[in-house]
């Protein structure tokens, strides 16, 4: 067993790697520029939005009160007729990219620090390089990754989106492993 207290340099160090790694991702690389596209009418649904005073939160459309209700022939006119929508409205003014930037590098420090939790568990000090990769790796990429699939399974995200999403996650817990297996106590 190794004790948590002697990864606090791999669980930083990991979760600093990731951000830049993120970063490297989505703004020299921008795979995910084209993921999201404008609305036909925006104008109109966001005045629309704005006059019923749609305050931040998550909807979706149409809105059956119960599953009994979801069931209706009048709701699953609504359903055929569409559009069927999944919607977050944040709150208004420019989007927070510094809030969400050290939202995103805490994000990483919590997926370390479990990464870091479950392996001192469960491997011992001198445990060789490839046997920590693995587990951390593997730990990581859980983190990383699966969180996205619900989208496309139950908000019906585009899948390749998800998998942009996951591939991304797949580098993400190679980056972690690559850092807890090198600085893995001897």
């Amino acid at each position: 067993m190794v004790y948590l207290g002697a990864l606090w340099l791999p669980i930083i160090l990991s979760a600093v790697l990731v951000f830049v790694v993120s970063s490297i991702i989505h703004m020299v690389l921008q795979t995910h520029k084209h993921e999201y596209r404008k609305l036909p009418g925006e104008e109109n649904i966001m005045q629309t939005m704005r006059q019923e005073g749609v305050p931040p939160g998550q909807y979706v459309m149409p809105c059956a009160s119960s599953m009994k209700d979801a069931g209706s022939p009048a709701m699953i006119q609504k359903y055929n007729e569409g559009p069927v929508a999944f919607v977050t409205v944040l709150p208004s003014g420019p989007i927070n990219m510094t809030r969400g930037l050290i939202l995103w590098f805490l994000y990483s420090v919590l997926i370390s620090f479990f990464v870091a939790y479950l392996a001192s568990r469960t491997l011992t000090a001198g445990t060789e390089y490839l046997t920590v990769f693995r587990i951390t790796g593997t730990l990581a990429v859980l983190g990383y990754s699966l969180n996205y699939l619900p989208d496309s399974i139950w908000k019906g995200a585009p899948w390749s989106s998800t998998i942009k999403h996951v591939g991304d996650g797949i580098v993400y817990g190679l980056v972690t492993a690559g850092v807890f297996s090198w600085l893995w106590p001897g």
